[in-house]
């Protein structure tokens, strides 16, 4: 039994966390959001916690009113945010934040040497060896929530990094595989959000359409695994069964199969090394029938390629395309730029945003907002 810290407890990834640790018994001491106070007041009336934080100061002031009745802590901004990451009860902090938002409670936690069940991706794709190398000196564990992360990290169990060949990183496709970028240029919002396997935020869900999200990914798994791009292989796999594999030297590929459920990686992650009966659906092989895999198509999906292409580039130049990226589909989703300008806001912050080669908090910061800035301008032209 772990005691948590949820960050992000309202959304897709923290709802799920809690029903984990209900399912398995593990203490909730801290839940997180940004401003969904009617959803959070009802999670920490469930759970009690120590304290809960809105990083919305307005919606914090209206949750104190509403858990007046409790002896429950309600804290404002992101120094709340912070406290929960920090609270010193908690043995393990769920970072569920959405964006770049997370990085900041994501080093408070490790640097109170915390097990990380990390859900924010943005956090490795920003500051990836700053994250790793903060973790090893203050000996917090990270291990990842994301199915294909989860997926490898279950892979890589009892074997050594040298004899690692490569890794297999699945990608649903998204709900547009197969379609020409003619057909992509009327999409809506409404219909990118319709993705065929998965349950996720609004922001996931735009970027698996994307395949954002899978570039993101490829940046994540290079600093988790300690790879290079080189030796991460890109595969579309329409069923979501087989969640990512690794290919050791003597050529034996090790997968992780199961249902497209989130909950299973959650909790694999708070239970880690050990296995534990839970809330996750069983995997019925003879109901999926036949396992397919595909190759990517980057000339129709350049976020991917911009993705790759950031990623060969290092330094801040990952931090460049996540901030641009967030902007456009925050546009995308408001209905104020098409599908296919996504990838082109992302490239327009990509060529014009100065890199820095020294990965930082301010330097990555610093890009963050500079490559926001850039996006937003291109959106506009």
């Amino acid at each position: 039994m772990r005691a948590l810290s949820v960050l992000g407890s309202t959304g897709s990834i923290g709802r799920q966390t809690l029903e984990v640790a209900a399912a398995c018994g593990h203490r909730v001491l801290a839940l997180t959001a940004h401003h969904n106070i009617a959803l959070l007041e009802q999670q920490a009336r469930t759970f009690h916690p120590i304290l809960a934080a809105a990083a919305d100061p307005t919606a914090a002031a209206a949750l104190a009113m509403r858990l007046s009745d409790t002896d429950i802590r309600v804290l404002a901004g992101e120094e709340g945010v912070l406290a929960a990451a920090r609270l010193p009860q908690a043995d393990t902090a769920v970072t569920a934040l959405v964006g770049i938002a997370g990085l900041a409670p994501t080093l408070a936690a490790i640097d109170s040497g915390k097990r990380i069940a990390l859900a924010n991706k943005e956090t490795l794709v920003c500051a990836g060896p700053l994250v790793m190398a903060r973790a090893r000196e203050k000996g917090a564990e990270i291990v990842p929530v994301d199915s294909e992360h989860s997926a490898i990290f279950q892979s890589l169990q009892g074997s050594s990094p040298k004899e690692l060949r490569r890794i297999l990183l699945t990608a649903s496709g998204g709900p547009f595989f197969g379609w020409s970028r003619e057909a992509l240029e009327g999409v809506t919002p409404a219909r990118a959000l319709q993705h065929p396997n998965w349950s996720m935020g609004a922001k996931v869900t735009i970027d698996s359409a994307t395949l954002m999200n899978k570039g993101l990914e490829l940046l994540e798994a290079m600093s988790l695994f300690d790879v290079p791009p080189e030796k991460i292989q890109i595969l579309i796999h329409r069923e979501s069964i087989l969640h990512s594999a690794v290919e050791y030297c003597d050529n034996s590929v090790i997968a992780q199969l199961g249902d497209p459920d989130m909950r299973l990686p959650i909790q694999y992650a708070l239970s880690w090394p050990d296995r534990t009966p839970g809330p996750a659906r069983p995997l019925d092989l003879l109901s999926v029938g036949k396992l397919t895999f595909a190759q990517p198509d980057l000339e129709t999906f350049r976020c991917l390629a911009l993705a790759i292409r950031a990623a060969r580039e290092g330094g801040t130049a990952p931090a460049i395309l996540n901030g641009a990226n967030e902007v456009a589909v925050e546009r995308f989703l408001a209905g104020k730029i098409g599908f296919l300008q996504i990838p082109q806001v992302v490239e327009a912050a990509l060529d014009t945003v100065p890199r820095a080669a020294a990965l930082t908090l301010e330097s990555i910061q610093a890009a963050d907002q500079a490559a926001r800035r850039a996006a937003a301008r291109a959106a506009e032209g």
